[in-house]
């Protein structure tokens, strides 16, 4: 029960890395909203999980709905602890001029100005009751980009350098600011990341990855219930590599 009456919002929470937090937060005792752009699917995920938790629609572009969603968490639960910026979009795997501007655009709204939404809405919020915790689902490609994914992996680098200078300015408050960088793992965006979703093309990236698997969202979880956690309450700052030894 390391997150026992704690109350976290999740981004993205509906599949992939975010249901595997929400589910994680859950069974330590978190209160989780579990926010989404996919209705249906938060809906799922958090009929599976319980009386514990609150879906709620949001495209976290919007600042309307960013807002909205915050205050539905208020509203039901009374404080926020945890925010979890995990909602990611990506383009697929090419050259970098061949992607078009209104998936840049898109790019740069989910992976980086929701960060921004995010933080007016939650910060005050935090500061008021004495702390708390933002973490951010970066990426290795934000550590060690590689050819085909520019634009995402500049998206992610960005992330990272938010994280660490928001740790900075908010350290006085109590709110600790951290990201996690997974490897490409088992969820919808893996084929967006290789181009093709392949045998050949998944053996060819595990290939790279030392310890010789693709992530699971279960790995995720662990490791951003751990920085969530009062486990980790010396620790801020940091980009978390959750990769098996890739960006070794």
């Amino acid at each position: 029960m390391r997150l026992k009456d704690k109350v976290a919002i999740i981004t993205g929470a509906a599949s992939g890395f975010g249901e595997g937090m929400a589910r994680r937060f859950a069974e330590e005792g978190a209160k989780v909203v579990i926010a989404d752009l996919d209705a249906a699917g938060a809906r799922r995920v958090a009929g599976e999980i319980g009386a514990a938790a609150l879906p709620v629609a949001a495209d976290v572009s919007r600042k309307a709905d960013v807002e909205a969603m915050v205050k539905a968490a208020l509203d039901a639960h009374g404080r926020i602890d945890i925010m979890v910026n995990n909602a990611g979009f990506t383009h697929r795997n090419c050259g970098l001029v061949e992607v078009d501007e209104e998936t840049f655009d898109r790019i740069t709204a989910v992976n980086m100005k929701a960060i921004y939404h995010a933080a007016l809405a939650v910060v005050p919020v935090m500061a008021g009751q004495g702390g708390g915790v933002i973490l951010t689902t970066a990426s290795t490609a934000g550590l060690r980009p590689r050819p085909g994914l520019t634009w995402y992996n500049a998206s992610k680098g960005w992330a990272i350098a938010a994280t660490r200078s928001m740790a900075v300015e908010l350290a006085p408050s109590n709110i600790r600011v951290n990201c996690l960088c997974p490897v490409a793992g088992e969820t919808g965006m893996l084929s967006l990341f290789m181009g093709e979703d392949t045998p050949e093309n998944r053996a060819r990236f595990r290939a790279s990855i030392p310890l010789g698997r693709l992530s699971t969202p279960l790995d995720i979880a662990n490791a951003a219930l751990w920085l969530a956690s009062d486990e980790a309450a010396f620790i801020t700052g940091v980009a978390l590599e959750v990769d098996g030894g890739r960006c070794i």
